[in-house]
């Protein structure tokens, strides 16, 4: 795991006053964060809090409606900046799996890659290759994603994420849509990521797992980020009623 004393210098993400509404509803509201490069950031929440809005907005698949978002100080939110240029520096993998169901594994892997980002066709198939022996399916680059459980599917997601070599990594409750006994596969591979040095941010319900790889946990209510600290004072020794109200919930449905 990175030495957590290396991490020092500008951060890789800021995200700086970000307000986003949907017609009268606010969903982001002044909210404010920043990941240091090699860090590990939770976010917690009940859902509706802006969890996902925030990550969508950080891969500008949303249109944000005022405030800043900075990927190693350059200002994404500028309209005149290239969103797939962007894009091309960020993963992010979903609840769903989104693959395309008519195409194989490598297909999916490689499709962006190839499409928008223009890499040949040589090249794009030997980093899916890598990518897919990373995520333990190099054997499986031929099948279709009907012929793959749903912790296989959401690992080639991973990889179809990863193949960009991206700067930073988003996980929007990757495990949520997985069986319980799916589940730890996926989070094996996320661990991974963490023990590489991957700068990410991960959006969870899975708090013990937010207490292992975090080093950064942000309790989200009303679209902000009301709470955030070390895994340790958020998850045990919180400050904020409405965190502390949080975690009873969780505590008592078996979460923590």
């Amino acid at each position: 795991m990175p030495d957590l004393a290396k991490r020092t210098g500008p951060p890789v993400l800021r995200v700086d006053g970000l307000r986003k509404t949907y017609g009268d509803a606010v969903v982001l509201d002044d909210l404010h964060l920043s990941a240091a490069e090699h860090s590990c950031t939770a976010l917690i929440g009940a859902s509706g809090s802006g969890k996902s809005t925030l990550l969508r907005c950080i891969d500008l698949l949303e249109v944000v409606d005022d405030g800043v978002v900075e990927l190693d100080g350059e200002d994404i939110t500028d309209p005149r900046v290239d969103a797939n240029a962007v894009r091309s520096r960020i993963g992010i993998v979903f609840q769903s799996y989104n693959l395309f169901p008519h195409l194989r594994v490598l297909d999916n892997i490689t499709l962006a890659l190839r499409k928008v980002h223009g890499v040949g066709a040589d090249e794009a198939e030997q980093r899916g290759l890598e990518m897919l022996e990373r995520v333990g399916l190099r054997d499986r680059y031929r099948a279709r994603p009907d012929e793959l459980s749903g912790g296989q599917q959401q690992r080639v997601a991973i990889a179809r994420a990863l193949v960009n070599r991206p700067r930073l990594m988003l996980f929007d409750e990757v495990t949520s849509a997985l069986d319980p006994e799916l589940v730890g596969e996926v989070l094996s591979l996320v661990r991974e990521l963490r023990e590489d040095g991957m700068t990410m941010l991960l959006a969870t319900h899975e708090m013990g797992f937010a207490r292992d790889v975090a080093d950064t946990v942000c309790y989200l209510d009303g679209g902000r980020v009301l709470e955030s600290g070390p895994p340790e004072q958020v998850l045990a020794d919180p400050v904020e009623a409405r965190t502390r109200q949080f975690l009873r919930r969780i505590i008592d449905a078996g979460r923590l």
